[in-house]
């Protein structure tokens, strides 16, 4: 498949097709990794891991207990 780049604002952007999306279960929300090899870009979806899950149900944990502490703290 062969796309060309659009314009969005004073960007470039690549729109990338429904079927692609619903294959790869990439939705709006989806984090994704951009990097490239030097050659070519490299475009996928963010794999979660358990570390990082682990990381995520802490904070919102410490965000719901301490979370008025944190916004006095910040001020």
């Amino acid at each position: 498949m062969i796309k060309k780049l659009t314009r969005h604002g004073n960007s470039l952007a690549l729109v990338i097709d429904r079927p692609i999306l619903e294959l790869l279960n990439i939705d709006p929300e989806t984090p994704l990794d951009v990097s490239t090899d030097g050659k070519q870009l490299i475009i996928s979806p963010v794999k979660s891991s358990a570390r990082l899950k682990k990381f995520e149900a802490a904070q919102e944990w410490a965000h719901k207990r301490y979370g008025k502490t944190f916004k006095k703290l910040a001020e």
